[in-house]
Order: C-alpha cells, then sequence, then structure tokens
C-alpha cells in the first residue's frame, strides 16, 4: 500500500486547476446567496455557458481576451434572463428557476439540432480551443518540481495553467473583499437580512439584486472556462452534480466570509482525493471496483453536505450569527 503517493495525490488537489474552477464558481455562488441571500440552484448553467461561450468564440477564431469576453457575457445575459421575471418574486422562485434553465442549457448543448457548434453530446475536444491560451505562455519548455508538485510547465495540466487559474480566483478574492466593504456590499448584505427595511429606505431592492445575480453569473462563466482548460467541454460533466458540489465548496467554507469558498475548494477536493486514492490502495478490487469507490465517494459527498446543513450550517470559517443556510 503505498500511502506516499496517495497523499501526494491528495496533495496535488490542493492546488489543481479544477479546485480553482470551483473556488471560483463558490466566490460568484457566495454573491448570489452569502452576501444577497439569492438561492441560485443552477450555478453548473452558468459554468456551461461561459464554456461553450469561450471554447464556440475560439474555434471560429476569436483571440483569447475577446473569447473570454464573450463568456462573461453570457454569464451576465444569462443572469439577465433569469432575473428579470424571477426577482421580484420569492427566492424559492429563483431556485426553481435557475436549476431548470441550468439542465435546459445542458440539453441544448448535447442536442444533435446544435451539434456543428456544441459538438453534440460528443461536446468539443480540449485541442480545438486551447492554443490561444497555450500561446500566451512565458514558461520555458520542460517540467518543475515545487514542493512535493512535479508538473510540465505548458500544457492542459500545467503550472501555467495553475498560475492562471489561481491568479484569477485571488483577483476575485480581492474583488469581493473590495465590495463587501462598500456601500453597494453593505445594501446588498441589507437585503439579504429584510429587504422590506431596505426598500423604505428608498433603496432599488430588484435593481440591487440584479447587479449581484449578473456579478455571481459572470464569475460562475469564467469559473466554466478554467474548468474546461484542462479537459474537453462536455455538457453532461456540468450538471446538477457539478451545481451540488459547489454548493459544498461554499457550505464547507462558510458563506458570507471572503476566502470561505477559497478554502472550501480547497479542503473538500483534497479530502475527497484522499477518500478515493486510500480506499483504492486499501481495498481490493474483488471487494469493491473502482467505479463502486467513485460511488461510494459520491455518497460521501452527499452525507458531508447534510452533515453541515444540520449541525454546521455557517461552516468552517462563517460565522453563525451572520448567516446560516436558511438566510437567517
Amino acid at each position: 500500500m503505498d500511502w506516499t503517493r496517495v497523499l501526494s495525490q491528495a496533495a496535488g488537489e490542493l492546488i489543481a486547476p479544477t479546485t480553482a474552477a470551483y473556488a471560483l464558481a463558490a466566490i460568484g455562488l457566495n454573491v448570489h446567496f452569502g452576501f444577497t441571500g439569492l438561492l441560485n440552484m443552477g450555478q453548473a448553467g452558468f459554468m456551461l455557458l461561459g464554456a461553450y461561450g469561450f471554447a464556440i468564440a475560439t474555434i471560429q477564431g476569436a483571440s483569447f481576451w475577446l473569447a473570454l469576453l464573450i463568456a462573461a457575457l453570457c454569464g451576465a445575459a444569462f443572469a439577465l434572463v433569469l432575473g428579470i421575471p424571477t426577482l421580484k418574486l420569492r427566492g424559492d422562485y429563483l431556485a426553481i428557476v435557475t436549476i431548470s434553465a441550468a439542465e435546459i442549457i445542458r440539453m441544448l448543448g448535447r442536442s444533435t439540432i446544435f451539434d456543428d457548434y456544441t459538438g453534440g453530446s460528443s461536446g468539443l475536444t480540449g485541442n480545438s480551443f486551447k492554443d490561444g491560451f497555450q500561446s500566451l505562455s512565458f514558461l520555458p519548455e520542460g517540467s518543475t518540481t515545487i514542493g512535493p508538485w512535479t508538473y510540465v510547465n505548458n500544457g492542459s495540466d500545467s503550472w501555467w495553467l495553475r498560475v492562471v487559474s489561481w491568479s484569477v480566483v485571488l483577483l476575485a478574492v480581492l474583488f469581493v473583499w473590495l465590495l463587501t466593504r462598500s456601500p453597494w456590499g453593505r445594501v446588498l448584505k441589507g437585503i439579504r437580512e429584510d429587504e422590506d427595511a431596505v426598500r423604505a429606505l428608498g433603496k432599488n431592492v430588484f435593481g440591487y439584486k440584479m447587479q449581484a445575480l449578473v456579478t455571481g453569473g459572470v464569475f460562475g462563466a469564467l469559473a466554466g472556462v478554467l474548468y474546461v482548460l484542462p479537459r474537453a467541454v462536455q455538457p453532461d460533466s456540468m450538471g446538477r452534480t457539478m451545481t451540488f458540489w459547489v454548493w459544498t465548496v461554499l457550505l464547507l467554507g462558510g458563506a458570507a466570509t471572503v476566502f470561505g469558498p477559497v478554502a472550501g475548494s480547497m479542503i473538500f477536493f483534497a479530502l475527497y482525493m484522499l477518500v478515493r486514492s486510500g480506499m483504492r490502495a486499501a481495498i481490493p478490487e474483488a471487494a469493491m471496483s473502482s467505479t463502486q469507490v467513485e460511488q461510494f465517494g459520491g455518497m460521501l459527498v452527499g452525507i458531508v453536505l447534510m452533515a453541515l446543513v444540520i449541525f454546521r450550517p455557517q461552516g468552517i470559517f462563517g460565522n453563525k450569527k451572520e448567516l446560516a443556510f436558511d438566510g437567517h
């Protein structure tokens, strides 16, 4: 049993591009739920739209920066479409609309109607949209070892991708930190606590909610770009399970905190890899297959989320006095 290899794989998840993508998606969800009280249950829809916007624009000949802008605009447009008919209603309606809309996007993505653009259920291969991003790298060819981590400098699973991914996450953290200390951020928290009181002060509650939905949606769309850069765009890999995991990351770290989504993502994926790798190493294949290990890992994620909501709704780093899962 090679526990050194198991621990090395778990440590690798701490700085993995996928971990950074989930952290950024959770930061966006934190703007929605943690600071504004909006129940967005379709963050995967924002991520899938951003991934499609970036990949399709790149394939059609757009530069990296233009494709990134298109991805962000896709997230903003999706937020407007969802928010206009629902934000004046109770938060429950937003939850229903977002989870339904995310599934519609996934089904449209895998539909043969748009096969020429989305690739249908097969998706878009990574080689068709990564060249623009890879060409921006200033790192030399070869591989580099830093601590327990050894990766190639350039490529789909590289230091270059990690540097860019975590730089984006740090910029997002700084942006949210500044927002929460601004008058705009204080109004959002006021809406989360008692929107009637904020409305009585003359504030346009609908407008503030829409701004928060768009801001978090843009973060979600950019997270989708980070998520597909190490792999392909596969609509079925960005469905309800992805939203479920983003919520787990957010609640684990702590909603309404600045660093909670980042810490939650790192802790979640490191522990998840530790459990899966440890089970593969400790349990014989005859007793439990690799597929069963994956399924058991998914069950553990569900149990962890249930335990968090029941016993520590404010998460590891959250403040129970400020926010619980029900937004009160």
